[in-house]
């Protein structure tokens, strides 16, 4: 997984790794962990970092260089 794009990313926004842990609702330590590679990230959090940072969990783990979020599946619309 690339890990490096986690912290680009977040610098790109001009975000502390404290904004990520808290709007992942985890402490900044952990992050940290999983940004440096130290930790592997759960589905459910690469999931909300999709959403955080409008794009795909492809991009974040360097699957693509494609920042745009695909469309909205017909599982989601129904939500």
């Amino acid at each position: 997984m690339n890990i490096q794009r986690l912290k680009e990313i977040r610098e790109d926004r001009d975000l502390k790794q404290n904004d990520v842990a808290k709007a992942l609702g985890i402490k900044q330590q952990q992050y940290s962990e999983y940004e440096i590679g130290k930790r592997l990230i759960p589905i459910n959090y690469l999931y909300e970092l999709a959403l955080f940072y409008n794009t795909s969990i492809d991009y974040l783990i360097g699957k693509t260089d494609v920042s745009k979020p695909y469309p909205k599946s017909i599982l989601e619309k129904k939500r």
